[in-house]
């Protein structure tokens, strides 16, 4: 199931944290990033956040979460993770499709490392199609991907 979450609630940021942090030390590793930004998020930054969190929970438990923002009608995921425990079950497919499916948009906006081919995959396969590549101070290697709705 499918719940938009109250990420500014203690309990539900430390249960986003988690799930964050569970997920990304395996990304962390599988793009053989040794500095991963994401890792340094702290609960009190997602808090804080001004996204919007949506979590797709199995048997009581938080098992993915999908942060996005909507801006007009562009709408960016800046987070798709999905707890290892739960990994090769679709989690992230669904949060996906659930929310390009709640909001109206003309261009959603995602971006990854170039070294992570199962989000890139994960992303082509909803229909997101590559539209740039950097290198941030971080070192990473990104591309961004973006998808147009015609409404």
């Amino acid at each position: 199931m499918i719940n938009k979450l109250d990420h500014s609630n203690e309990k539900v940021g430390n249960q986003i944290f988690t799930v964050f942090q569970s997920s990304y030390k395996v990304e962390a590793q599988l793009i053989n990033a040794c500095n991963f930004p994401p890792l340094s998020r702290s609960i009190k930054d997602i808090q804080n956040s001004e996204t919007l969190f949506y979590g797709f929970t199995e048997n009581g438990c938080l098992a993915g979460i999908i942060e996005i923002a909507l801006e007009g009608k562009h709408l960016r995921i800046d987070s798709l993770t999905v707890d290892p425990k739960y990994f090769k079950k679709g989690i992230a497919g669904k949060l996906i499709s659930y929310v390009l499916d709640l909001f109206e948009f003309t261009e959603a906006i995602v971006e990854t490392a170039v070294a992570n081919e199962p989000a890139i995959k994960l992303y082509k396969k909803h229909g997101f199609a590559e539209f740039k590549r950097w290198t941030p101070s971080h070192g990473i290697q990104k591309l961004a991907m973006s998808l147009e709705n015609a409404q």
